[in-house]
């Protein structure tokens, strides 16, 4: 009887799932899992902190 393997292969469209899942599992402090990711995917960091600025941004002013 055939087994699945323990971890899949990535097929390129999963690459950013990826890199959160082996960046953001573990027992590591959180600043340590952001670090490690903005090092690895520094566009994908500066994406996500320019969301969270506009986002905070319209909470400021009452847009939420």
């Amino acid at each position: 009887m055939a087994t699945a393997p323990a971890t899949a292969e990535s097929n390129g469209k999963t690459a950013l799932t990826d890199a959160l899942r082996k960046h953001f599992s573990g027992d590591a402090p959180i600043t340590e899992k952001v670090k490690g990711f903005a090092k690895e995917r520094p566009w994908t960091s500066a994406a996500f902190a320019g969301i969270a600025a506009i986002m905070a941004a319209n909470v400021l002013r009452g847009r939420f």
